[in-house]
């Protein structure tokens, strides 16, 4: 590793605490913008979902599988299933898949 460790650790810190500080510094009144509500809103979803599509895709032997997966999966939530029994039937769905596949 060339450089030194300290500095590139104080760096991430530096990093991670501003950027956790600045919104509460900068911004003191409440928002009243609509776009910006629902922006904030749905970025925590938003970064959920790029890191658990490619995911559920890549994390299986065979790839069909995986979509075969999330798309059930995406159909039984709709149906109003909960989180727990929803993956239980995706892992069901893709030991029965890498079986066939």
């Amino acid at each position: 590793m060339t450089g030194n460790a300290y500095i590139y650790i104080f760096t991430a810190a530096l990093v991670s605490y501003l950027i956790r500080v600045l919104p509460l510094t900068l911004i003191r009144k409440p928002i009243n913008n609509k776009f910006i509500k629902s922006f904030l809103y749905y970025v925590p979803y938003v970064t959920l979902a790029v890191m658990t599509f490619p995911a559920i895709i890549e994390a299986t032997q065979s790839p069909i599988a995986g979509i075969i997966a999330l798309v059930v999966g995406i159909v039984v939530s709709y149906f109003g299933l909960g989180l727990f029994p929803v993956a239980c039937i995706c892992c069901g769905i893709v030991f029965i898949a890498e079986l066939f596949l």
